[in-house]
Order: C-alpha cells, then sequence, then structure tokens
C-alpha cells in the first residue's frame, strides 16, 4: 500500500517499521503505567522488561522463520537476518517464559501482571498488522469481494501487485483491537488472575486461524501443503495447551489472594 512513509537522500524510514515503534511506545506506556500503579514497578524495571521482550521477540520471530522453509534457512542461515520478516507467534512463544522469569525475579505477580501484558501484546500486535498492511506483507488471496485492495507501489511485497487481495492484515488488526476491547471489559470481571492473558491466547489462536484461511502468501509454511498451515498447528496447540492451564488456574481462585506492591 505504502511501504515507505519518508524517502530522504541519506535515508528511508519504512512505514512497517514506524508502525512497530509506535505500537512499541504505547504499548510500554500502558505497561509501565499499570505495573506502577498495581504492582508498584519501577520505570527502571518496565524498561528493563521491555527490553528483554524486545529481544525475546526478534529472536523467537527469526528463529520461527526458520519452520518455514526448513532446508533453505538451515543452508542459508545468514538470511534469517537479511530481512524484515519475523513470525508473531515464535515471537510470542519466547516472549512469555520471559516475562514468568522476571516477574517471579522481581517479586511481581506473575499471574495478575500477565493480564497487563494481554493488553500490551494487542497493542505492539494490532499496529504490527498495519505496518504489514503498508508494506504488503502478510497478504490475502485474490478475490472480487468489494473488501478487496489492490496493492501497486513496486516496493510492495504484496503478489501479485495490480490484483485485488483479501487484506488480511487489516482484518487481524480489527480483530486484535476488538479482542483488546473485550479484555478491557473483562478487567474487572474476571474470575482469576491470569484469565485474560489466557482469553486472549485462546481467541487470538481461533480468529487467527480462521484468518489463514484467506492468506495468500504460500512462503509461511504449511505442515500439510495447502490444507493446514504452520501457524494453524500452532493455534491448535495455544488452544488446546490454554484449556488447559484455564481449567487449573480457575480451580486454584488465586482471584482471592492477595497482591504485594513490586519492591
Amino acid at each position: 500500500m505504502h511501504p515507505i512513509l519518508f524517502d530522504f537522500e541519506s535515508f528511508t524510514i519504512y512505514t512497517y517499521g514506524f508502525c512497530i515503534a509506535i505500537g512499541a511506545l504505547l504499548a510500554f506506556g500502558y505497561m509501565a503505567y499499570q505495573g506502577k500503579k498495581q504492582f508498584g514497578m519501577s520505570f527502571d524495571q518496565s524498561n528493563t522488561l521491555f527490553v528483554m521482550l524486545i529481544t525475546a521477540g526478534v529472536v523467537g520471530g527469526k528463529f520461527f522463520m526458520i519452520f518455514e522453509d526448513p532446508s533453505y534457512y538451515l543452508s542459508h542461515p545468514s538470511k534469517l537476518f537479511s530481512g524484515s520478516g519475523f513470525v508473531f507467534y515464535g515471537s510470542l512463544l519466547f516472549c512469555i517464559p520471559t516475562m514468568i522469569w522476571f516477574f517471579r525475579r522481581h517479586c511481581i505477580p506473575t499471574f495478575a501482571m500477565l493480564d497487563v501484558m494481554a493488553v500490551v501484546t494487542c497493542i505492539v500486535h494490532g499496529f504490527g498488522r498495519i505496518g504489514c498492511f503498508m508494506a504488503g506483507c502478510c497478504h490475502g488471496t485474490p478475490t472480487d469481494h468489494f473488501l478487496g485492495v489492490t496493492f501497486t507501489h513496486e516496493a510492495c511485497q504484496a503478489k501479485p501487485l495490480g490484483t485485488p487481495l483479501h487484506p488480511t492484515q487489516m482484518y487481524e488488526a480489527a480483530f486484535i483491537f476488538l479482542l483488546m476491547g473485550v479484555l478491557w471489559l473483562l478487567k474487572n470481571k474476571k474470575q482469576f488472575h491470569g484469565q485474560l492473558f489466557l482469553v486472549y491466547l485462546m481467541v487470538y489462536a481461533t480468529g487467527r486461524g480462521v484468518i489463514e484461511i484467506f492468506r495468500g502468501d504460500l512462503a509461511r509454511g504449511f505442515l500439510i501443503e495447502g490444507i493446514l498451515s504452520n501457524s494453524q498447528f500452532i493455534s491448535l496447540l495455544v488452544i488446546a495447551v490454554a484449556l488447559l492451564v484455564y481449567a487449573k488456574w480457575k480451580r486454584s481462585g488465586n482471584l482471592n489472594a492477595s497482591i504485594p506492591k513490586g519492591r
């Protein structure tokens, strides 16, 4: 759509990176505010956590790219770092243990803080998908539907150019922001700490599995060619694990437990 935001003589600002930066700044602000308000987190703690999550997200997102084309990336590992591509599920699955370790290390209530991080993730991811739309990556299949979007910029990653495609990036962005709104409404009605995070995982994974049907970027990889994409398979695993954890945490009744302030 508009892959390049500004093109100066000495450097170029890409819309994808700009959207990610805006989402990251907003997400950090929300996390720092809620962390301090609810758990007494210091600014240094919030800053350290965010840097760790960015690092984990980059490593995980790049690592999971290997599964898109194992033979290619294992033969050309440098290609993992030559482009701007990331796999969201890789970033998410690397960030979760990083968050849990950090919260426990700093005596921050883990389950309750995960609920905050559900919204943080939605903010970053939602803006990231808008960036995808501008860059043309993660595009949909050709369509005659009125929602179809035609990409024409030569720097755009959508294929084929000049043909209406399902704007799957915007489908997902709208879905993520809607999910964030639902989480916000459920915030004061949750039955146990960690519930919002698990709801986020299950609902997002379900929606992602459906949106994958309309994706047209075949290079993302398939477990069963043309039937089950890598992301759909991961979505099924996420839903299954989240359901099991949901049942366990609900039985624990941790909502009534006291929440100490961070040290």
